[in-house]
């Protein structure tokens, strides 16, 4: 009979490439990882593990075992859920993950929400970026994310359902007054903040300059959109932002782009399994039209009021 603490460490080898990865993030040692891993190997007749120098990696069985072992503890989840709720309200933990600037614009009033609803449900929340949430859904440790659909760096494949919530534009943010829609190429020489590197805001940022013709002389990276504002108001730099991400509290002008660019905010979950009754009351917390002035508001260039 399969183990399914023993799936789990071989599911998070294969997400975390290296035993002494996955022994740090099960809070073990390398050698009771490799134990356990060599139990496996025992239980299943099969090798799922081999050498390569100083380190180890999947066979073809080990490779397809893990994958399969996502399914089968997703599965496990479910059943245990079900049986805990015997059909009645929504328990358990559901695992939601939401890069920045959906937190508090949309993750928290859902799951304020649901709190009040379900009060045997325990939704953990995480702080992920796009280029971190898509990996973490699939190596099982989200169970829901808040993402943009259009990180082309990392692409939704078939193995993920998707929820449409929003569409957000993208803006030119500054401390500077202008008029009508912002054409990047007159930026040129201004300096530039970024998010941190393969981010997807660092990444569309440098796309667009790009386009336009000219390299953004990058002066800070945040990984903070409020210390990005914060040094925007200062007047020390400009940024590309999400509408959603632009805290009204600051003191900055917002202007739409000439070549307009928007992405989609999507909830997203792994397909080809039942879906636990959590889950879907996440998913339809989320999919309730949040209070979004910043995007129901916008016309062109805006300042927040004092």
């Amino acid at each position: 009979m399969l183990n399914p603490w023993r799936l789990r460490l071989l599911s998070r080898l294969d997400t975390l490439g290296t035993v002494r990865a996955v022994a740090h993030d099960a809070n073990l040692s390398a050698s009771s990882v490799s134990q356990q891993l060599a139990v496996l190997e025992a239980e299943t007749r099969t090798q799922l593990l081999e050498r390569t120098g100083r380190r180890v990696r999947l066979t073809p069985a080990g490779l397809m075992l893990a994958r399969r072992a996502r399914a089968i503890l997703d599965h496990m989840d479910t059943v245990e859920a079900e049986l805990r709720s015997l059909g009645e309200e929504p328990v358990g933990l559901v695992r939601l993950g939401a890069f920045q600037s959906a937190i508090h614009t949309m993750a928290v009033p859902a799951v304020t929400r649901l709190a009040g609803a379900y009060p045997h449900l325990e939704v953990e929340l995480l702080e992920l970026e796009p280029h971190a949430s898509i990996p973490a859904l699939r190596g099982g440790d989200a169970d829901v994310i808040i993402t943009t659909t259009d990180f082309v760096q990392l692409p939704l494949g078939p193995d993920l359902d998707i929820v449409p919530l929003a569409t957000d534009p993208i803006v030119l943010v500054t401390s500077a007054e202008g008029r009508g829609p912002a054409v990047l190429s007159a930026y040129a020489d201004s300096p530039w903040a970024l998010d941190v590197p393969q981010s997807y805001m660092a990444d569309l940022t440098l796309r667009l300059c790009r386009e336009s013709g000219f390299e953004p002389r990058v002066v800070c990276r945040f990984s903070n959109y409020l210390m990005t504002l914060q040094h925007v108001e200062a007047g020390l730099s400009i940024a590309l932002l999400p509408l959603l991400a632009v805290d009204r509290r600051y003191r900055v002008v917002t202007r739409e782009l000439a070549t307009p660019v928007t992405r989609t905010i999507a909830a997203v979950v792994r397909r080809g399994t039942p879906l636990r009754a959590g889950v879907n009351v996440v998913l339809d917390a989320l999919r309730q039209p949040p209070d979004l002035p910043a995007l129901t508001e916008w016309a062109g260039s805006r300042r927040p009021p004092s």
